[in-house]
């Protein structure tokens, strides 16, 4: 990977960082807990639980993948870097770019 590359890298990374910090601020406001004193009915309520289950999935998978971006902006200098972690060959940079926080190749990564 030539250094052209790895800076293109490390402004996408730092890019999809701002994007799932933005992301996670949101989803944390939206699991806020549902008072019981507000009359939203039984259905409504019901609807509100189950939408807040959802939103702290997509919370736990966005701290997840902050995570992971942060791990592999520390990694870019790395001579390995842009090497599959699994059978080592070469990841397109399409690939990295597309999803950086991913360390495998399409074939390992299934």
């Amino acid at each position: 990977m030539t250094e052209e590359e790895k800076g293109e890298v490390k402004k996408r990374i730092l890019h999809e960082l701002e994007k799932t910090r933005e992301s996670i601020e949101d989803y944390k406001e939206s699991t806020k807990p549902i008072s019981p004193e507000n009359a939203i009915g039984r259905i409504s309520r019901m609807d509100a639980i189950n939408n807040k289950s959802v939103v702290e999935a997509a919370l736990r998978k966005s701290q997840e993948k902050f995570n992971k971006l942060k791990l592999v902006l520390g990694k870019v200098e790395d001579p390995d870097f842009g090497k599959c972690m699994q059978c080592g060959i070469e990841i397109p940079i399409g690939r990295i770019l597309l999803m950086p926080q991913s360390r495998k190749c399409v074939r390992c990564a299934q």
